[in-house]
C-alpha cells in the first residue's frame, strides 16, 4: 500500500481565475493569488484545471505567482486533466454554454492515453515557469455518462483506464508527485480505485451535512484502507446551504424542492441556537472523517481568503453534532467524535 500523499487543511481552488459566472480583472485575480500565498500555513496547493475558462485560470494562476515572484518551489500545483484548449470559431465557447465568461478560447474533451499526455504537456505550458506536480482525470463520471450504448461505455471505460496508465507512467518517471481522480458522481472513483492505485481522491458534493450517502462512507473507509488521501469540494452543496438558491448547481426554489429548504431552516435554526456559522459546520463536517484530509475552497473575493482559511480551524461542539443527528439532519456514527 503506498502511503498517503501530505495534503495542507485548506486547497485553493481557481474556478473563479477562469472566469466561472463573473469576469475578474487581472488585478483581482493577482489579489486572489496573493492573499492565498500570504495566509496559506503551508505550502499553497492551487487547484486548476484545463477547463477553467479553457485554459485561461492556468494563466491567471502563473501571472499571480509571477507577479509576487513566488518560487516554484514554494508553490504546489494540481491539474485536472482532460479538456485541452482549442481555437473559438463560434461566438460563446461549446462547453457549458452561460458558464465561462468572456473566453478567448474553446476546448473540447479528450480522455486517452495519448489525449491526456497532451493535456499535460499544453497545462504546463499555460502555466510557464511553473509545473503541476498533481494530476488527475477531470470529471471522469461526466465522461461515462455520455456513453450512448453499452458498447461505447465500456470503451469510454477502457480509455479512463489508458489515460490513467499515461499518468502513472509520469508519477514512475517522477515528472508528477501524486495522481489522483476528481468526481461529483463518487461511483467512478469506486471503479478506478478497483483498478489503479490512487494517491488520492476529490469528492464534490457528496460529503456535507446534506449530503453523506452510506454508500459514500463506505467508500472513503475502502480509500482510507488503500492509503488514498481524501480531498472534500463543494462542502456547501455549491453555495445552498450558505443561502444560495443554487443547489449542486441547478437553480431550486421552495416550491420544486420543499425538503431540501426545510433541512436548510431547521440547520440554520440550529446553527443559531449553538452560535456556530453554517460555513463552519460544512467544513468541519468533512473533518468528522479521518479519511478526509483536506477542504477544496474557492472565492471571487481576495478578502474572503483568509477567513475561509480560517474555517479549517473552527470549533464545532459535539452537542451540536448530536443535536443535528436527533433532528435527522444528519445520519453518521458519532461515537468517537470527542
Amino acid at each position: 500500500m503506498r502511503k498517503s500523499v501530505s495534503l495542507p487543511k485548506i486547497v485553493f481552488g481557481t474556478s473563479s481565475l477562469g472566469n466561472l459566472f463573473v469576469e475578474l480583472d487581472s488585478s483581482t485575480k493577482n489579489q486572489l493569488v496573493q492573499a492565498a500565498v500570504e495566509n496559506s500555513p503551508t505550502t499553497p496547493l492551487f487547484d486548476s484545471a484545463g477547463k477553467y475558462g479553457a485554459g485561461l485560470a492556468l494563466e491567471s494562476l502563473a501571472a499571480g505567482l509571477k507577479a509576487l515572484n513566488v518560487d516554484p518551489k514554494d508553490v504546489k500545483i494540481s491539474n485536472k486533466l482532460g479538456w485541452k484548449r482549442v481555437p473559438l470559431t463560434t461566438a460563446e465557447p461549446t462547453f457549458e454554454p452561460g458558464a465561462w465568461i468572456n473566453l478567448q478560447h474553446d476546448a473540447v474533451q479528450d480522455i486517452s492515453y495519448q489525449g491526456i499526455l497532451d493535456c499535460y504537456h499544453q497545462g504546463n505550458e499555460l502555466l510557464g515557469e511553473y509545473e503541476s506536480q498533481i494530476v488527475s482525470i477531470h470529471d471522469p463520471d461526466e465522461y461515462l455518462a455520455a456513453a450512448t450504448d453499452d458498447e461505447d461505455l465500456c470503451k469510454r471505460k477502457q480509455d479512463i483506464l489508458d489515460a490513467y496508465k499515461a499518468l502513472m507512467e509520469l508519477r514512475d518517471a517522477g515528472k508528477v508527485e501524486s495522481v489522483g481522480v476528481g468526481a461529483k458522481d463518487v461511483n467512478v472513483i469506486d471503479f478506478i480505485s478497483d483498478h489503479i492505485q490512487l494517491d488520492w481522491a476529490m469528492f464534490a458534493c457528496s460529503v456535507t451535512p446534506y449530503t453523506h450517502k452510506a454508500s459514500t462512507i463506505a467508500l472513503l473507509k475502502k480509500l482510507g484502507n488503500q492509503g488514498v488521501g481524501v480531498i472534500n469540494s463543494a462542502v456547501f452543496n455549491a453555495g445552498f446551504l450558505l443561502g444560495s438558491d443554487n443547489f449542486d448547481y441547478k437553480k431550486i426554489n421552495r416550491q420544486s424542492h420543499p425538503q431540501e429548504f426545510l433541512w436548510r431552516d431547521k440547520f440554520n435554526a440550529l446553527c443559531e441556537e449553538f452560535c456556530v456559522m453554517p460555513a463552519e459546520v460544512c467544513v468541519q463536517f468533512s473533518f468528522l472523517f479521518d479519511e478526509i484530509k483536506a477542504i477544496a475552497l474557492s472565492s471571487s473575493s481576495p478578502k474572503r481568503v483568509k477567513s475561509n482559511i480560517s474555517l479549517a480551524q473552527a470549533k464545532v461542539p459535539k452537542s451540536f453534532w448530536l443535536a443535528m443527528r436527533e433532528q435527522g439532519l444528519i445520519s453518521i456514527d458519532l461515537d468517537n467524535i470527542t
